[in-house]
């Protein structure tokens, strides 16, 4: 069950305690699913009792009571728990779970995450005479255009080498009227670090801008160019490269994608590397052109593939509610550093994908390769949302 299955799945107990004269309210359209916040327990939490509590008449807890039993025994809902004033915190049956998450990812592709229609909000963002604000200002509309807004970007002042080199547009040029103020201001780039953040060029250009929260002041050194782990940018297009590889070198060994439990036993084993596997080798390229990890395995204790396969899950379903927020909050970083956390989960599973030594593919190795498929459609989306190339080689 993905998180926007499991929204409609709640939505669906409000309307038959509803039918059952247990709640006396009209349904909401939209049903907030998240990981469940300190003192929370289970996969997911939802604070729709809270919502519906004044105008049933109750408290939260009593309306959090009416609606368990709607979701307890619901396919692929392990169990509920109440906890606080009235939170509903939901377990889900993990393996379940994945298989329908890889397979709505794979299904949206890159537009996973993306409201499913236009929600009626027109949005109108207005920005000062600054490279960072526009930037910033057209990657949130992007957000806002994933999540069903029309959008329109306008400017107090553009200057046409930001198109040039970082490929940023706006709408309209002009001082807007005093009905529109500023509302796109984040800390600027200082105009003696201005030409050194252009000599980045489009993609590490953009991230300097993006990738720090609004607050903060952009670095715009050359440490966005270098291809070694250290690099954030590097890192999340590495894992997109080696995802697309997986599903190349897969069609060589002869198989395909196949959403299944990702475990760690029967044939297929782990896969895993039996230590922890230091570095990114940028400069020593596979056959598929691809920089691989190297060093040296440290210690005798396997990893196993069950340990890194629900955190990458859990990156991946966090994922529509990150464009949410970021749109919500015209916040592109957030957005970024969540693209570096899917890289870091998924980069030691990518070493898992493909059969080793004389291994046959199995459904193990299929299911694998799915998950691969779908951390390669999320990150490819995500950095298509911050305006920068997601390359299928490095």
């Amino acid at each position: 069950m993905t998180p926007v299955e499991l929204s409609r799945t709640v939505l669906h107990a409000v309307r038959r305690a509803v039918d059952a004269g247990e709640l006396s309210v009209a349904v909401p359209t939209r049903a907030v699913v998240a990981p469940p916040g300190p003192g929370g327990c289970g996969d997911y939490a939802t604070n729709i009792a809270l919502q519906l509590a004044r105008p049933a008449g109750q408290t939260p807890f009593r309306v959090a009571e009416v609606l368990r039993p709607y979701l307890v025994g619901v396919d692929g809902i392990t169990d509920v728990v109440l906890t606080g004033p009235g939170f509903l915190n939901i377990s889900l049956d993990r393996a379940a779970a994945g298989v329908g998450l890889v397979g709505e990812i794979l299904r949206r592709g890159a537009r996973y995450g993306y409201a499913e229609q236009p929600d009626g909000r027109v949005v109108q963002l207005h920005c000062p005479r600054d490279l960072r604000a526009v930037v910033v200002a057209e990657a949130s509309a992007r957000l806002l255009r994933s999540q069903g807004a029309l959008v329109r970007v306008t400017a107090e002042g553009f200057e046409d080498v930001w198109a040039s080199v970082l490929g940023v547009t706006v709408d309209a040029v002009g001082v807007a009227p005093a009905a529109l103020p500023v509302n796109v201001r984040p800390v600027p780039v200082p105009a003696s670090e201005t030409a050194d953040l252009m000599s980045l060029g489009r993609d590490a250009g953009r991230w300097a801008l993006l990738h720090p929260a609004a607050h903060d002041r952009p670095r715009t050194g050359d440490e966005l160019l270098v291809q070694r782990e250290s690099n954030p940018l590097f890192r999340v297009r590495y894992a997109h490269a080696r995802a697309r590889a997986a599903t190349r070198n897969a069609a060589d060994l002869g198989f395909t994608a196949d959403p299944g439990p990702v475990t760690c036993t029967g044939s297929g084993g782990s896969g895993a590397p039996t230590g922890p596997v230091t570095g990114i080798d940028a400069g020593t390229p596979t056959d598929t052109g691809i920089p691989t990890r190297s060093g040296t395995p440290t210690g005798t204790a396997p990893t196993p593939l069950a340990d890194a396969a629900p955190e990458l899950l859990a990156a991946l379903a966090d994922h529509p509610r990150v464009l949410a927020a970021a749109a919500e909050h015209r916040a592109p970083d957030r957005l970024a550093r969540h693209l570096v956390a899917v890289a870091d989960a998924a980069l030691p599973f990518l070493l898992t994908v493909l059969p080793r030594g004389g291994e046959k593919p199995s459904a193990a190795h299929r299911a694998r390769l799915a998950l691969a498929e779908a951390v390669g459609a999320v990150l490819a989306g995500g950095l298509d949302l911050l305006g920068i190339d997601a390359p299928d080689h490095l």
